[in-house]
């Protein structure tokens, strides 16, 4: 079964990803799925279903599948790291043409609260919208070379959108 994956989940998942998430492609469904490393570690010990909800029961089933995975049928989709967040600000930062601005920016991502400090500088410079467009094909990029490194098809939905 061929599946093909939707580059704007793709770029949902990967935009909303915290430290204490993973997420999968099942290869046979096409499904993304997101879980928390609370669902792993229920898995792993073991713990009786019934003293979770239903929705916890579903991923904890879930990681107790990719957990035994041996048919390869789950791939792990690139994590908060694979993504580097700061490379993808330093990168918007050099790309800005005005050099005022750049080098603002450039100074505003050393050091501690560089994450803050950006955030603030593109407010003040107006330039928010360049940002998030800039970060949304950062995004878009990431998945496509996941994709194509994985050898899955991928439907770009995105190409009229502001991801």
């Amino acid at each position: 079964m061929s599946i093909c994956v939707l580059l704007g989940k793709m770029v949902e998942v990967l935009d909303i990803q915290s430290d204490e998430d993973s997420s999968y492609l099942d290869k046979n469904t096409g499904e993304i799925i997101t879980l928390r490393d609370e669902d792993f570690c229920a898995a792993e010990d073991g713990e009786s279903l019934d003293d979770h909800a239903q929705w916890e029961q579903e991923n904890i089933q879930s990681a107790k599948e990719i957990l035994s995975d041996s048919h390869d049928a789950y791939l792990a989709l690139p994590t908060k790291f694979d993504v580097n967040e700061y490379r993808i600000m330093e990168r918007f930062c050099f790309s800005v043409k005005d050099e005022e601005i750049s080098e603002a920016l450039c100074n505003a991502i050393r050091g501690r609260g560089a994450f803050r400090m950006f955030k603030d500088c593109i407010y003040r410079f107006g330039i928010a919208d360049d940002w998030y467009k800039y970060r949304g094909e950062a995004l878009k990029g990431i998945a496509v070379d996941w994709c194509m490194a994985n050898d899955i098809a991928y439907e770009d939905d995105l190409k009229d959108s502001d991801q």
